[in-house]
């Protein structure tokens, strides 16, 4: 849920959602904080805040798609620990 401000006048809620699916769409990506709309007579001033939506890392080990291994049984663990990792140097 977004944090939506409106100072010096009024808008109806299909413009206010216009501006935050605006807003949105400059800063994909992100998730929005709040937006601040101050209405200055036929303009507006739009003020917001960002922030960066976290994400897990996902590598593929042993032919699995994981973000970490520790849910992975001992048998699971040991295949990781044993396996052989091939070095690609360039020559």
């Amino acid at each position: 849920m977004v944090d939506v401000n409106v100072t010096n006048g009024t808008l109806e809620q299909n413009e206010i959602n216009a501006y935050v699916d605006y807003v949105k769409s400059k800063n994909v990506g992100k998730e929005l904080v709040y937006l601040n709309i101050k209405v200055d007579g036929d303009f507006v001033e739009l003020e917001y805040k960002t922030e960066s939506v976290p994400f897990e890392r996902i590598r593929r080990i042993t032919g699995y798609l994981v973000g970490t291994t520790d849910r992975w049984n001992n048998a699971k663990r040991a295949e990781e620990r044993d396996r052989v990792k091939h070095d690609v140097s360039a020559e």
